[in-house]
């Protein structure tokens, strides 16, 4: 598979997204920072349009597949839950969700945030793709920082995002 296409694919995946794509870019192919930058930008927001159209199909077939229900019923908890922000600020803490590269913070719990609250097609789109180009420039300055700062920085994010999860579900029960 051609590198470019790698950093695209790799970038539309839900697991990896620009945190995975960026760093391939630069360390491995060695593009220059726009490239890595752009390649990573446009596989992250593929997916876009088919996730936010997508999610009230795959609810519905949900709802027909035995088991189904209670995905779907994990699906909307963990959206609700990781929605306070964006249902305090709207779309402007979709935008922030999705710009602050902390783990499960990307661009499929994103549309899958957007999808549970109702918001409408396009302001949702317009918010998830600003956030992805604001994550995009955040990764690409810490990959251009080196592997050690970027793991740091990264290591840093998810025991934040672990902490963090753990005070509210403490909090709660």
């Amino acid at each position: 598979m051609p590198e470019a296409l790698q950093v695209v694919v790799l970038a539309a995946l839900p697991v990896s997204e620009l945190r995975g794509a960026i760093p391939l870019a630069l360390w491995q192919h060695e593009f220059p920072p726009l490239v890595a930058y752009g390649l990573a930008v446009l596989g992250n927001l593929l997916p876009l349009p088919f996730l936010l159209a997508g999610w009230r199909w795959v609810f519905a077939l949900l709802e027909r597949v035995p088991g189904g229900e209670r995905l779907r019923s994990v699906l909307e908890r963990r959206a609700w839950e990781k929605s306070e922000g964006v249902r305090r600020w709207g779309l402007l803490g979709l935008f922030l969700f999705v710009a602050v590269p902390l783990p499960v913070t990307g661009l499929y719990t994103g549309s899958l945030v957007a999808y549970v609250l109702g918001i409408p097609f396009l302001p949702a789109a317009l918010a998830l793709t600003l956030g992805v180009l604001a994550a995009g420039v955040v990764v690409l300055l810490v990959s251009l920082a080196g592997w050690p700062v970027a793991l740091a920085f990264f290591t840093v994010l998810a025991g934040a995002s672990i902490l963090t999860g753990r005070r509210v579900h403490a909090a709660r029960g």
